[in-house]
């Protein structure tokens, strides 16, 4: 096996960033989306909005556990680089590849969560096709 250097782990800072970035406008999304139609649901009670709203609480936790894992690896990688410098390198090796089995679950996450939101979209384009078919 080649030696871990600190170049390794700090790699993935930029990558883990953007990520990052990435996943906090998710939240940001769904926070808006929720914050309307609580107040359509509130307007008007409908079925409909219910099951978006469970669906959007689904969503939003799988994009919470996406964003712990990532900050997890992160603040892993961190340590790994730590454990790098005050010559313990067979702990950084085994750190760091908890760090990268943690960016492994948050990417992962990420793609379930891509096929609940596609799902929820494509409930919204039938809708929308339908009433095409309509006319």
């Amino acid at each position: 096996m080649t030696e871990l250097t600190l170049t390794t782990p700090a790699l993935l800072f930029s990558a883990i960033s953007l990520i990052m970035l990435a996943y906090t406008n998710r939240f940001l999304a769904y926070a808006a989306v929720i914050r309307k139609l609580h107040g359509e649901y509130l307007e008007h009670p409908n079925a409909k909005l219910i099951t978006q709203i469970k669906n959007l609480r689904l969503r939003l936790n799988l994009t919470r556990y996406m964003q712990v894992f990532g900050i997890s690896s992160l603040l892993l990688c961190v340590l790994t680089m730590f454990l790098i410098y005050v010559e313990l390198p067979l702990a950084a090796v085994w750190i760091f590849g908890v760090a990268l089995l943690l960016l492994i679950a948050s990417l992962a996450l990420l793609i379930w969560e891509i096929q609940i939101s596609v799902g929820a979209l494509s409930v919204h384009l039938s809708d929308i096709e339908e009433h095409l078919g309509k006319k």
